[in-house]
């Protein structure tokens, strides 16, 4: 529960409103809403540039390669276009590395700096503060959305929520309709919307995603952290005594007391119980009682311990950055030191280089030979011997491509099936038979290697296949 109290500025400064969010705090389980109080400072400005990465979210699908998307996640097709990249499902170990990357990242961020994937870049996070924002640009400061709050409906609260309702509800939209866009022509999308002609399965996921968003971001926000997040509930198994986070420096802080005419009593801690820390919050939590699940290391509670302690002159960082062994005295351990956070490295450093490799050896085109096995081979009338061979060839363009067809073996080698160009479709497998026959004459060993070779015509791509010929004993 908040409870406001009013006081008059004192000699040093502090505006009346320090101490309008003084009283008793506790976690908030969703029995009322949370109004953070808005201070500038540096992380806050931090918080704001982080929250433009999000712009690739909403910006990216209508970014043009040629004639297509440049990036586009083709699920019916089963490809993902990267400008000139495609991906295909044989190539999916390459998206696999990415998550992967991602997933440890995260974990080292965590174990480093907290979570700060969190505080500055999180969807919810995001979402809910660009809400909040809109709310307060409408309906005023945290004390007046308290008062509307508790107010009965009138015609000024209905005009106040309607208007800040469909603000909401419009944002969600466009997160719904950004999202499919990445799986789908996003002009042609607004197209097939705007004359009702859309698929029922992006109409779908659209209302799924604006429902989400508008209720996720509008409605639960820090509950969602609380109690809906995953990550919220791991992250202390990622916390050692070496991880930086926002802390409390009880040594300087207690005891607390009342700011006093004079200043700061003899004997009392900075800490003036001002509470800035507890209003700023989104989460609503109090970080004088220590670490708690719903800090999500936005560091808005430094701005504000930093922006009161300029005012009654004292030093900053009575709510700092700091690990555990940084407050309790002892030395900082280098990362370098730190086993787990290099064990994260080590993983993301196999992860890069599995992609790398796997972007600069994707190739257009790929090639694999099967043998036919029954029979094995076959004797000809003439005395020579036949194997079968069935091509699978694999056009990874998003193009159809000709091919050319080339095998080197042993001397009066024939090769029938390789006496015209071969049409791949585009994104998919072709198969095609070949039947290679050699003189018995000429075969001096039971398996004889041979090499298939495809060369795609207009484009430097091609693949080959060692196989073998097989004959009689």
């Amino acid at each position: 529960m908040r409870v406001g109290v009013n006081m008059s500025k004192d000699e040093h400064g502090v505006e009346s409103d320090i101490y309008e969010e003084l009283g008793s705090w506790h976690v908030n389980t969703g029995e009322e809403t949370i109004h953070a109080k808005r201070m500038p400072g540096r992380f806050r400005l931090l918080k704001n540039i982080t929250s433009l990465v999000w712009l690739v979210y909403f910006l990216g699908p209508y970014l043009r390669f040629g004639d297509r998307q440049a990036i586009l996640f083709d699920i019916p097709h089963r490809q993902f276009h990267f400008y000139d990249l495609t991906i295909l499902p044989q190539d999916v170990w390459i998206l696999s590395l990415v998550l992967l990357f991602f997933a440890i990242l995260l974990a080292a961020v965590t174990s480093t700096i907290g979570r700060a994937f969190c505080g500055y870049f999180c969807f919810q996070t995001i979402w809910t503060d660009a809400f909040t924002w809109i709310e307060e640009k409408l309906e005023g400061k945290p004390v007046a959305r308290r008062k509307l709050d508790q107010a009965p409906w009138t015609l000024r609260k209905f005009r106040l929520r309607a208007t800040k309702y469909i603000i909401w509800l419009l944002i969600s939209v466009i997160t719904g309709i950004s999202f499919v866009a990445w799986f789908t022509d996003a002009r042609q999308l607004w197209l097939d919307l705007f004359t009702m002609q859309a698929d029922p399965v992006a109409m779908v996921v659209i209302g799924l995603f604006t429902a989400g968003t508008f209720i996720l971001a509008g409605f639960m926000r820090e509950q969602v952290c609380f109690w809906l997040c995953p990550y919220a509930r791991i992250q202390g198994v990622m916390y050692d005594s070496e991880t930086i986070l926002p802390t409390y420096d009880a040594r300087r802080g207690e005891p607390r007391g009342r700011l006093k005419k004079g200043g700061v009593p003899e004997g009392q801690g900075d800490c003036i119980m001002c509470n800035q820390c507890v209003a700023v919050c989104p989460t609503g939590v109090d970080i004088r009682e220590g670490q708690q699940e719903g800090c999500i290391t936005c560091g808005l509670c430094l701005d504000a311990c930093d922006t009161v302690m300029d005012k009654i002159g004292k030093p900053r960082g009575l709510i700092r950055y700091a690990s555990l062994d940084d407050i309790l005295g002892k030395p900082d351990i280098p990362l370098f030191k730190r086993p787990r956070v290099l064990v994260y490295f080590a993983i993301m450093l196999i992860a890069v280089s599995g992609i790398l490799y796997g972007l600069t050896h994707l190739g257009s085109l790929e090639l694999k030979v099967l043998h036919e096995r029954q029979p094995l081979f076959v004797l000809e009338s003439d005395g020579s011997i036949q194997n079968k061979y069935v091509l699978k060839l694999l056009n990874k363009t998003d193009r159809n491509a000709e091919v050319v067809l080339t095998v080197e073996g042993p001397e009066g080698m024939q090769v029938k099936g390789v006496d015209r160009h071969l049409i791949l479709r585009k994104g998919g497998v072709t198969a095609h038979t070949v039947f290679i026959r050699i003189p018995k004459k000429n075969l001096h060993e039971e398996r004889i290697a041979i090499t298939f070779r495809a060369e795609m015509i207009g484009k430097d791509a091609t693949a080959e296949y060692k196989s073998m010929f097989f004959g009689p004993g």
